[in-house]
């Protein structure tokens, strides 16, 4: 049968062509946001304290530390950063052992770009040890490359992770499209000059130049996201 999606490289009437797939795990390929927020009510719950609900919007989308400090602050805790970086880590690996859930459309655009052999990257701010455990359910011949949120020295919000996942596969940034779910993500990837599609999971996020926004990946395939280049 043959495609009638235009081949990697392709450029479009304006002169600029897809290099690059660079996509966010939590809440935007797999469904597990919400782990994590259970995750983090659990363990602070055993030390006795309760998190307001309205703290999610704060701590979503963002890396261990910032999260894990900002309830540590928040609350009052007794314990250090590095003993609740271990002990959510531990909660949220025991919930994706028991269900891991891909969110709507990931498996279709994920099977999409393998097929048309595009460059794909992992972008997580999920640490290596979250990261490998999820690749083994989502599988791993999906990526070329993975970034993990602690083998940088700054994690999203800062454009990093997305520098480092563009020169991997030898790409501009500009001729990169990116998926996330979260206001930190999205700031992430534009401030290193990629074009974002927005699927937000948890907050609402705004369209702006240089972004579109979509209410699910079902509506996101090749054909989007070549055509993001020409915007």
């Amino acid at each position: 049968m043959t495609s009638t999606v235009p081949a990697l490289g392709t450029r479009t009437a304006e002169g600029s062509a897809l290099q690059a797939v660079l996509l966010d795990m939590d809440g935007t390929l797999v469904d597990t946001e919400g782990f994590w927020w259970d995750a983090e009510v659990e363990v602070f719950a055993r030390l006795g304290h309760t998190l307001d609900e309205a703290w999610r919007d704060v701590v979503v989308g963002g890396p261990m530390t910032r999260s894990a400090g900002f309830l540590i602050e928040a609350t009052g805790a007794d314990i250090t950063l590095a003993e609740l970086t271990v002990l959510l880590n531990d909660g949220f690996e025991d919930r994706i052992s028991r269900s891991l859930p891909l969110m709507p459309g990931a498996a279709g655009l994920l099977a999409e770009l393998a097929a048309h052999d595009v460059p794909t990257a992992l972008v997580s701010a999920s640490h290596r040890r979250i990261i490998d455990r999820i690749l083994g359910s989502i599988g791993t011949h999906h990526f070329r490359l993975t970034v993990a949120g602690d083998e940088v020295e700054r994690t999203k919000p800062h454009p990093d992770p997305y520098l480092i996942a563009a020169a991997g596969l030898g790409a501009e940034p500009g001729r990169c499209a990116v998926i996330e779910d979260t206001a930190t993500g999205v700031a992430a990837a534009e401030a290193a000059g990629c074009r974002v599609v927005a699927v937000p999971s948890v907050a609402p996020i705004a369209p702006a130049a240089g972004r579109t926004v979509v209410p699910s990946l079902e509506q996101v395939d090749l054909r989007f996201l070549h055509g993001l280049m020409s915007l």
